[in-house]
């Protein structure tokens, strides 16, 4: 472990820190700190996926992994264009951003309607984009020469929106591991680099696409290891304060226990004194259930959770970053997974992936400009409600993460409720001008209140219902020129 005198020295103040404070490492004190009242309400925020990686912008955020793995197609793509021998500190070189503006990503994060901002702070790579004395690896060092937190930090606070951040570390301990196996030396293995790129610890002896996928079995973390991330981990939340802080998956890993607990703690408890209300995302069962915001990457639930969650996911479908390569969704598409996420209770999180010069592609300043049109639209029907008695009605989307292709159809409709008020987001309309609500129907199990009126959000067309035992009927005079969701507000007695 580099410098063993300072993780000693911060290793001893995140305890005392702990020993002092109200909240402490055991699920049992954790489970006590409230979900912030400021993030039960954001419903939306943007994540935001930038680094070294988006220099060769091929493929995948996971550049760094996949050009030492044979039989994929960066291994191929790096070969043919730089040549096995090319380090990924070239890249690293090459990251300058002159372009970079973060007033200018701000302010049109902000018109998209998101309530907060989180940009990475380290990924995979180990490369962080923030200021630290743990080491020289970050944007303030090296060729960059500037603290990108720190900018966008400074500039949410200037527009008033809150500033969060992510920690992807955990799996830098094994993450660049096929370049022990790739069969040639290269800089991943040289031991003045090791602060770059990690132990690259790897339990497989062969180099292909399985080791590849099935990357971090049989790996066990050292305890030097698990000092040394939670080290990093207070200093980045100490250095900059967010609001929250997401943590990628390897964390679950039972290693990591004792150390996320006293992570917890020391977060908590740091919040008080700042005056804050902070939280932190997890996935799988990393943390004791309700003690933070459960995640799905790219996934949902089935129904209604009784606690917050969240779901985030990409503007493209293949990637997290800026890639030539990537393919884009629509708006619309994104629209509603927002609808559906938010309508079981959750929060919902879109990555944008800036180049390399620091500028944003005209595909995500399109689809953020038509989200930022569609949520003012319908900001009755996402801000300060919350999920009706039942999520829906129509096709039922498979729980759990990795599980996008969402095929909604004509009878999709999603609920949010606020006193008096049911909002319906008719998901896919297919040039409609009549929507039948089956759970709107006059049933004493399902809906018995007295119509008071309806309209469609951010139109002025006019809406005539009629309601039956099967489903309550809005008939439009001709379908709206949109490919967005529609959303229904009715007014109930």
């Amino acid at each position: 472990m580099a410098n063993i005198t300072v993780y000693e020295k911060e290793l001893e103040r995140i305890e005392n820190t702990i020993r002092k404070g109200k909240y402490k490492d055991n699920w049992e004190s954790l489970a006590e700190y409230p979900v912030p009242e400021w993030y039960r309400q954001a419903k939306f925020g943007v994540f935001i996926h930038w680094g070294a990686f988006t220099v060769p912008a091929y493929f995948s955020e996971w550049y760094i992994r996949l050009m030492y793995y044979r039989q994929n197609p960066v291994y191929w793509h790096h070969k043919r264009k730089y040549g096995k021998d090319y380090p990924y500190t070239k890249f690293i070189e090459q990251f300058t951003a002159p372009e970079f503006d973060a007033q200018k990503w701000i302010e049109l994060i902000k018109k998209s309607g998101a309530k907060f901002v989180m940009p990475v702070g380290e990924h995979h790579d180990g490369y962080k984009m923030y200021d630290s004395r743990l080491t020289r690896w970050t944007t303030v060092k090296q060729a960059m020469k500037r603290d990108v937190l720190g900018e966008l930090k400074k500039e949410c606070e200037k527009q008033d929106i809150i500033f969060a951040t992510s920690s992807h570390r955990a799996e830098h301990f094994w993450f660049v591991n096929g370049a022990r196996t790739i069969g040639f030396d290269n800089q991943a293995l040289d031991p003045q680099y090791e602060d770059l790129y990690g132990p690259c610890v790897n339990v497989n002896k062969r180099n292909n696409l399985i080791t590849l996928l099935f990357q971090e079995r049989g790996i066990e973390p050292t305890q030097e290891w698990m000092q040394e991330w939670l080290v990093h981990s207070v200093e980045l939340i100490d250095k900059y304060k967010p609001a929250t802080l997401f943590f990628d998956w390897w964390i679950m890993h039972h290693a990591f226990r004792p150390y996320l607990k006293k992570f917890l703690a020391y977060y908590y408890n740091k919040s008080t004194e700042w005056g804050t209300e902070v939280c932190v995302q997890y996935k799988s069962d990393a943390f004791m259930y309700n003690v933070g915001i459960f995640d799905r990457e790219r996934g949902q639930l089935e129904g209604v959770s009784p606690h917050i969650w969240q779901s985030e996911t990409s503007t493209a479908y293949n990637s997290w970053s800026y890639c030539t390569t990537n393919k884009y969704k629509s708006a619309g598409d994104i629209a509603k997974v927002m609808a559906d996420v938010i309508s079981k209770n959750g929060n919902f999180v879109l990555n944008i992936g800036p180049k390399a010069d620091g500028t944003i592609c005209a595909e995500e300043e399109k689809i953020l400009e038509e989200l930022g049109k569609w949520t003012s639209d319908n900001k009755d029907a996402i801000w300060g409600t919350g999920p009706y008695k039942f999520w829906g009605e129509g096709s039922k989307q498979a729980a759990g993460s990795f599980r996008e292709r969402m095929h909604y159809k004509s009878g999709d409709y999603r609920y949010t409720y606020r006193t008096c008020h049911i909002y319906a987001f008719a998901l896919t309309k297919r040039k409609q001008k009549v929507f039948r609500l089956k759970k709107l129907g006059l049933s004493r199990d399902n809906f018995h209140f007295i119509i008071q009126g309806v309209k469609v959000l951010g139109y002025s067309d006019k809406v005539q219902w009629k309601i039956s035992k099967k489903y309550l009927e809005l008939r439009l005079e001709k379908p709206l020129d949109t490919k967005m969701p529609v959303c229904f507000e009715i007014k109930v007695d």
